[in-house]
């Protein structure tokens, strides 16, 4: 399984220099409401048709359309996407089972992880599925540009990767290892995106940073390809931040998450911390560990 996750990093990353080398990711950017350019709904829109640095775009858009289409119509009727309707008042079951909004709904770590380890991860796959269409439709509302493929050209390339790869692999069938790979190697892709637009995201303006007391972006991206539980301290510090962000973009007053703020004080820490300063300071880790001093061993010095 490392080796496995180490080769889908190491393709992840190798994608994301050429991306980066030849076009560019193209960051989401909230323009002033004059400037922004509306897609023929308020909730959807097709290609971008400007020609110029549109690559990332419309390779997403793409993306995200063929994969809705191998969705079956009931199922797409489901979760799709609405307006804001979720308030801070409505029932915990509403918040976990309301299909994607604009705003996107506030989705704090306390909340996730209620919805995700009583169903062994599976609420999980939905909670991805839903932030990965709320920023698609959110960016394509703001600017008419993505750069992220959204919930369908996220989640269903991995889970058919998966469904397919696994039986193909046990029955010795070609090309089944390599599909689970290239599964694996998407859906680490997808959260290395996802980590680099949160960190714009919080950071797209001076009154953002102050509200989320910020000065930089917090997620250390690359963090998604190291192995348990790092890459779920990243994991985690992105589920609050987004959830923060929503919050703010809502008008919501802010509420006390006590998973992220007291329990595992690493996860709301609006400053981002080396591997080192993390392993040197455990007063981020654990509430009981708030008082202890640092480690100074020389190997863990910046």
């Amino acid at each position: 399984m490392m080796t496995s996750k180490i080769r889908s990093g190491m393709t992840c990353c190798l994608i994301l220099s050429l991306l980066n080398s030849v076009h560019g990711f193209a960051s989401p950017q909230i323009v002033p409401s004059a400037a922004v350019l509306k897609p023929s709904s308020s909730l959807y829109a097709g290609k971008s048709k400007d020609g110029e640095d549109n690559f990332i775009s419309d390779f997403c858009i793409g993306t995200n359309t063929f994969w809705k289409g191998l969705v079956m119509k009931p199922v797409r009727d489901l979760v799709e996407i609405r307006q804001a309707t979720i308030t801070p008042d409505s029932p915990i079951i509403d918040k976990l089972t309301s299909p994607p909004e604009l705003p996107g709904i506030p989705r704090p770590v306390w909340l996730t992880i209620l919805g995700s380890v009583p169903s062994g991860l599976l609420w999980y796959g939905y909670y991805k599925f839903s932030v990965e269409e709320e920023l698609f439709q959110y960016e394509l509302q703001q600017t008419g540009k993505v750069s992220g493929c959204g919930g369908y050209g996220t989640l269903f390339p991995f889970v058919y990767g998966i469904l397919i790869g696994f039986p193909a692999s046990f029955l010795h069938i070609p090309g089944g290892e390599f599909l689970v790979e290239a599964a694996g190697a998407w859906i680490l892709l997808g959260q290395i995106n996802l980590y680099h637009r949160v960190n714009e995201l919080c950071t797209e303006s001076e009154d953002m940073k102050s509200e989320l007391g910020l000065s930089e972006g917090p997620l250390v991206e690359w963090w998604a390809i190291l192995p348990p539980p790092l890459d779920v301290v990243v994991g985690l510090r992105q589920v609050h931040f987004l959830s923060e962000y929503w919050r703010v973009k809502r008008g919501c007053a802010k509420e006390d998450d006590i998973l992220a703020e007291t329990l595992f004080p690493f996860i709301s820490l609006p400053e981002k911390i080396t591997l080192k300063q993390f392993f040197r300071r455990p007063k981020y880790w654990f509430w009981f560990t708030k008082e202890w001093k640092d480690f100074e061993f020389e190997f863990l010095k910046d």
